[in-house]
């Protein structure tokens, strides 16, 4: 049984409305008319854009894109369901042996979001760690009102959870009792629904419905994450099976160039992939 109660009619409210998704076919790579592009649903808002501008400037061409998480993205393109797996979090160590090549495509930054009417502006990272790991479990011991703390949490799949785990957590577990969801929008839906609710998403995915906190005293926005002095920050990933070649070659180059990044990327609330002060 999920503790924090606040967030559980939130939950069940979001789960009624999670999109279902399509089935992705295997690319045609022999007649090079089609590809299958799956994996992150932080990546999906890139993909899925660029797949449309690729589309109609490439008529006959077909870009299948589909957001099932990072690992799932990752599974699919190692065994050939997919022509690309999209990933926001960097292979495991033992991904690295799949004979993946990565294309970095975007950078974004990890934000930790309550509901708007809390009144906690900022946390240390000791205190987001303490948060999720069930150490602090009312906002009154980080400053806030005398309200229970919501956990909300995301699947296993999820690359922003296996990103969030390590530039937060390290070696310490999550907090089995936290409400677990499925995508970045089911987490941001809750969390604006319930006021004692902390979630984590990707920078893109904010919205006037929930409120980043400072981390560390420092805000999630684009300078902090071009500047590298936000501490939690990533890179957006493209996964091939082998170089990529054909069609393949050509969406990537298409992602990476100059109209995509410095319009859809940026419209989807990350930075080109040039813009890093890494």
């Amino acid at each position: 049984m999920i503790r924090r109660s606040t967030v559980c009619l939130a939950v069940a409210i979001a789960a009624v409305c999670l999109p279902g998704l399509s089935g992705c076919a295997k690319a045609d790579v022999a007649s090079q008319t089609s590809l299958t592009v799956t994996g992150s649903t932080t990546v999906l808002p890139i993909a899925e854009v660029a797949a449309e501008d690729f589309q109609a400037a490439n008529p006959g061409k077909r870009v299948l894109v589909a957001g099932v998480g990072s690992s799932a993205g990752i599974e699919s393109v190692a065994n050939g369901t997919s022509d690309i797996g999209t990933s926001s979090r960097d292979l495991k160590p033992e991904e690295k042996s799949l004979g993946l090549i990565d294309t970095k495509i975007a950078l974004d930054a990890i934000a930790v979001i309550v509901n708007p009417s809390n009144p906690v502006s900022g946390l240390t990272k000791a205190q987001v760690s303490d948060i999720f790991q069930g150490k602090i479990t009312n906002w009154k011991q980080v400053g806030g009102p005398d309200l229970e703390i919501g956990l909300v949490n995301r699947d296993e799949a999820s690359g922003t959870r296996e990103a969030f785990s390590k530039f937060v957590l390290g070696t310490s577990d999550f907090d089995p009792t936290a409400a677990v969801l499925p995508g970045t929008g089911q987490v941001r839906s809750v969390v604006a629904q319930a006021a004692g609710a902390v979630g984590y998403i990707s920078l893109g995915f904010v919205d006037s419905t929930v409120k980043a906190l400072a981390v560390d005293g420092i805000p999630a926005d684009e300078k902090t994450v071009a500047d590298g002095t936000y501490p939690l920050w990533r890179t957006l990933h493209f996964f091939t099976k082998g170089e990529p070649k054909g069609l393949v070659r050509a969406y990537i180059d298409f992602v990476l160039s100059d109209k995509i990044q410095n319009t859809v990327v940026r419209d989807a609330g990350f930075l080109p992939i040039t813009e890093g002060g890494k």
